[in-house]
């Protein structure tokens, strides 16, 4: 139990780590991109207004950019570009690659020409932002190419180092929490080791007065006769062996299933033995009890906690069961596992969400649980057992039948 909770609380601690770590990194990056692709509009902006001839401003003059947040004049001129102009009827009248030594003239003009030909004003072609500007009077076409490989490489180295000191963080994060979850759910885990031990050393004190009193009974009966009080108290005393013997069995299994002693049996031969034990209890409320039972379905378990698991079933549907309903068991072996389930029919359909059924000592009917001699436990210890064998065990209502099935796969 206490590995689980550790468990639990690195998980749901990382979980948050993550996402704030993931959230920060794509923070900076975003931000970072958006910088970087302003700076590359607003270069290119002062390029199509230059037409690809930017000067310096002559700053003892006093001249100053023309907006306060424009690209200073260091941008302008460390600028890689190359622009071509067309006249009005698409052929080129001047190109100048002087400003990039990367691209020939002959790269230029057929880089520009595709740009013109596909009618776009800007956009991205390879490692170039281009725009394309049009004279006032029509007759010439200008396409500017800015060069941003450098801003392309500066995103990437952004994006991998910021991924890398998330990783490195995230690592020292995991490294810290482990560390300190022990620390953290200690008094969780104390407290639960406190009432484990107080329910298993109850349950073993109550098995003493239980047999007693059961043995006082009949006794009294062997004598006197049975009666209503005699009667009373055999029922009342079997239905608080029954509570006890769930709470040991849930103790048993938050101690950890692995800790169970497992054997192979033949899964097939124990549902006959235990659907044989039930036959009289459902014929005495005129119920049908009918099984399919596939042959020859082994299962490496713990037998003991297997009889509880398909005990617990049975008798639920034995209770819940109106008197001329009819109860069907089925085990078969799939691809996926082994597959035991109990369907049985109901008067009510059962209220609220199904999951709830298993939790502890939740009554979806009191009146009723409290009639049948049920505490709401049975169903938990079933789920234990099932979960501690790496199982699963699942309710579902079928409305249109009036039934309700319990599924286990182990």
């Amino acid at each position: 139990m206490t590995k689980a909770l550790q468990r639990r609380f690195v998980v749901a601690s990382m979980a948050a780590i993550s996402v704030l770590l993931l959230v920060l990194v794509g923070a900076i990056n975003v931000a970072n991109f958006s910088i970087s692709a302003k700076r590359v509009e607003q270069v290119l902006l002062q390029l199509v207004e230059s037409e690809g001839l930017y000067t310096p401003p002559n700053m003892q003059q006093g001249n100053s950019p023309h907006a306060p947040n424009a690209p200073t004049p260091d941008d302008m001129m460390g600028a890689r570009y190359f622009f071509v102009r067309f006249d009005a009827y698409g052929a080129i009248v001047q190109a100048n690659v002087s400003h990039i030594l990367a691209v020939t003239e002959e790269a230029a003009l057929h880089i520009a020409q595709q740009i013109y030909q596909s009618g776009a004003q800007s956009g991205y072609t390879d490692s170039f932002r281009y725009q394309v500007a049009h004279a006032l009077d029509g007759r010439s076409s200008l396409v500017i190419c800015l060069d941003i490989s450098s801003q392309q490489r500066s995103v990437v180295t952004v994006l991998l180092v910021s991924a890398l000191i998330g990783l490195l963080c995230w690592l020292a994060m995991l490294m810290l929490v482990i560390l300190l979850s022990k620390k953290a759910i200690r008094p969780i885990a104390v407290t639960l080791e406190k009432q484990k031990q107080f329910v298993t050393n109850a349950g073993h004190e109550l098995k003493t007065p239980l047999a007693i009193l059961l043995a006082n009974t009949d006794a009294l009966e062997l004598h006197q006769g049975e009666t209503k009080w005699s009667r009373n108290i055999r029922t009342q005393t079997v239905r608080l062996n029954g509570l006890m013997q769930n709470l040991l069995v849930l103790a048993k299994m938050d101690e950890g299933g692995g800790s169970l002693p497992t054997a192979e049996f033949s899964l097939s031969l124990l549902t006959g033995e235990v659907l044989d034990f039930y036959q009289e209890a459902a014929a005495a409320k005129g119920i049908a009890l009918r099984s399919v039972v596939q042959p020859e379905v082994m299962l490496r378990a713990n037998r003991e906690s297997i009889v509880q698991l398909l005990s617990v079933l049975l008798d639920n549907a034995v209770q819940y069961t109106p008197a001329d309903g009819t109860i069907q068991v089925v085990l078969t072996k799939e691809k996926s596992g082994i597959v035991f389930q109990v369907e049985n029919s109901v008067e009510t359909p059962p209220e609220g969400d199904l999951e709830r059924l298993f939790d502890r000592f939740y009554r979806g009917d009191p009146a009723r649980t409290q009639k049948s001699g049920g505490y709401g436990i049975g169903l938990s210890a079933a789920r234990a057992v099932a979960e501690a064998h790496g199982g699963t065990i699942t309710a579902r209502y079928d409305g249109p039948r009036a039934t309700m099935m319990f599924t286990v796969k182990l």
